[in-house]
């Protein structure tokens, strides 16, 4: 029998922490509810949930210092945090995020969205079956030692444009919006415009040279692709 992912509710409003945990098991998880720190940490002492839904203002200590410490203990750290709270403004967004939650969403809130924000966290956080080693053509990638390579001549990326292609490489000639890319290449992106995406593809391509530039697709409407049918494509004309 599949194991329902748990989410630790730390709500000490009972009708909004009712209305969470409905939600939540009609869409396939595990609600725990938890009403103050105190026993929001006893939760988390008894099992690691899956996601916590955090929210701010609390009996006993606030979710703010609750997130601080679970950040810096080793058990807990990786626990992804989402903060869910009246506080809106931007200094309390920056202070939520600042403080080791994940993401924040500010009351009022829409059921669907929250739901979407648990699953997409939880794909970000889903580990997968690390490939060190990536070829696509005559482009490689070494995960383990940071380096890119095409037709054998070293390449300079950077941090950001390495991790582009990485996962343009793992998830090869699938069109990938720059929403998507900014979930998986960036993690939260509660701050980070769309655009910020084509300015690092625009890198990365420069990075690449003009031939294995090829090999990364805009498009138009959707988004980009990474495929060997663009090297192709430029290997063909340079011949002809």
């Amino acid at each position: 029998m599949r194991r329902l992912p748990t989410v630790l509710v730390v709500e000490d409003e009972s009708a909004i922490a009712e209305l969470i945990s409905v939600n939540l098991r009609h869409s396939g998880f595990r609600p725990i509810w938890a009403m103050d720190s105190a026993t929001a940490q006893t939760e988390l002492d008894s099992a690691l949930p899956d996601v916590v839904l955090l929210d701010w203002m609390l009996p006993g200590e606030s979710g703010l210092t609750l997130a601080k410490r679970w950040r810096a203990h080793p058990r807990t750290k990786a626990v992804p945090i989402i903060m869910l709270t009246a506080r809106g403004d931007e200094v309390d967004r920056v202070a939520g995020l600042d403080a080791g939650a994940d993401d924040y969403i500010a009351k009022p809130f829409s059921t669907k969205e929250l739901l979407a924000r648990i699953r997409a966290l939880l794909r970000r956080r889903a580990p997968e079956e690390e490939v060190k080693v990536v070829t696509l053509g005559r482009l490689s990638l070494d995960a383990a030692t940071h380096r890119v390579s095409f037709q054998d001549q070293p390449l300079k990326l950077g941090p950001t444009e390495f991790k582009l292609l990485h996962y343009l490489m793992t998830h090869a000639e699938r069109v990938h919006s720059r929403s998507q890319l900014l979930d998986q290449v960036w993690g939260d992106h509660v701050f980070i415009e769309e655009r910020t995406v084509d300015v690092h593809v625009k890198r990365l391509r420069e990075a690449l040279g003009e031939q294995a530039a090829a090999m990364i697709e805009t498009v138009r409407g959707a988004g980009y692709r990474l495929t060997v049918a663009g090297l192709t494509a430029t290997v063909s004309a340079d011949v002809g």
